[in-house]
C-alpha cells in the first residue's frame, strides 16, 4: 500500500532502513517523570539528536507538542493504564486509528502484554487495531512484553520470541520487544519475526556504556533499531545520547565510538 509505504518512510530510515524511536507515552502509566514535564522542550532536545520518531499520547499532540525544530515522525499511542490500577499489566484502548489518522500520525503503537491475565481481551485488540490500520494505511508498531504468572523471566528468549512472533502474525509492521541480553540469544528472536524488530531500552541503566554495548550488540543480531524512552529522555543531555545512538543505528558505529559524542 503506498500510504503505508510513505508513512513507514517517516518512522524507518529510508537509507539505513533501521529507526531511532523516543517512546514518551510514560506521563499515562508513571505521571509526570523527570524529563516529560515540560514535554516540547524534551521532545526537541531528542528530535535535534536525531530521532526518527517519538511515541505519544493523543492529548500530547493535541496540546501541543512540538517547541520548534525539526520535523519527526509521530507515532501515537493507542493504548494504556496506570501504575496506580490493581492490574496494570492489562492495557486497554484510549485512542482509535481514526482519531491519530486525524491528529496526523505517521504510525499507531499499542502494548500488549502476553501472560497477563487478560491478555486475551489484549490479543483481540491488537487483531481489531491491525485490521482498521490495514484499511487506513497506516503502519502499526506492536510492543510486545511478557509478563504474568507463568513468566519466569520476560527477558527469556524462549519467551521473547514468541512474544516478537505474535506481532508479527498479527499484523504488527514493526515490533517492539526486549533485548534477551545477548547476540546469539536475540538472534533467536529476529529470525523468528518477519517484520523489523526494535529493542526497549528497559529501565534506567547505570551507565552510557552499558546502554551502547546492548544497542551495539542487538543490531549485530539483525534488530531494525531501538525504542529507548528513560534512557534518552531522562539523560543529562537528551539530544546527544541520541545522537550518540544514532551513531551505532545509522552509521554503523561501536560503543565506543558512540561514547565519543557525549564526550564533544
Amino acid at each position: 500500500m503506498i500510504g503505508k509505504k510513505i508513512r513507514l518512510e517517516r518512522i524507518l530510515d529510508r537509507n539505513s532502513h533501521r529507526t531511532v524511536i523516543v517512546p514518551m507515552d510514560h506521563g499515562t502509566t508513571m505521571g509526570p517523570i523527570a524529563g516529560l514535564v515540560d514535554m516540547p522542550t524534551t521532545i526537541d532536545k531528542v528530535v535535534e539528536g536525531g530521532a526518527n520518531a517519538i511515541i505519544i499520547h493523543k492529548g500530547i499532540v493535541a496540546v501541543g507538542h512540538r517547541g520548534s525544530g525539526k520535523d519527526v515522525g509521530l507515532i501515537i499511542h493507542l493504548s494504556a493504564s496506570t501504575s496506580m490500577s490493581p492490574d496494570p499489566n492489562t492495557k486497554v484502548p484510549v485512542c482509535t486509528v481514526e482519531e491519530a489518522v486525524r491528529l496526523g500520525a505517521d504510525a499507531v503503537s499499542i502494548h500488549i502484554n502476553l501472560g497477563a491475565e487478560k491478555d486475551t481481551q489484549m490479543l483481540e485488540y491488537f487483531g481489531q487495531v491491525s485490521t482498521t490500520c490495514f484499511q487506513w494505511g497506516m503502519p502499526l508498531l506492536a510492543m510486545l512484553y511478557t509478563r504474568g504468572k507463568k513468566i519466569e523471566s520476560e527477558y527469556d528468549v524462549k519467551y521473547v520470541k514468541h512474544a516478537a512472533r505474535v506481532g508479527a502474525e498479527l499484523g504488527a509492521d514493526i515490533v517492539k520487544c526486549n533485548y534477551t541480553g545477548s547476540v546469539e540469544s536475540f538472534q533467536e528472536v529476529v529470525k523468528g519475526c518477519p517484520v523489523p524488530v526494535v529493542i526497549a531500552g528497559g529501565e534506567k541503566v547505570e551507565t552510557d556504556a552499558q546502554l551502547f554495548i546492548m544497542v551495539e550488540n542487538a543490531l549485530r543480531a539483525g534488530a531494525a533499531g531501538v525504542s529507548i524512552g528513560r534512557n534518552a529522555f531522562q539523560h543529562r543531555n537528551p539530544e546527544k545520547i541520541v545522537e550518540a545512538i544514532g551513531k551505532i543505528v545509522h552509521d554503523g558505529a561501536t560503543a565506543k565510538q558512540a561514547k565519543l559524542v557525549l564526550e564533544k
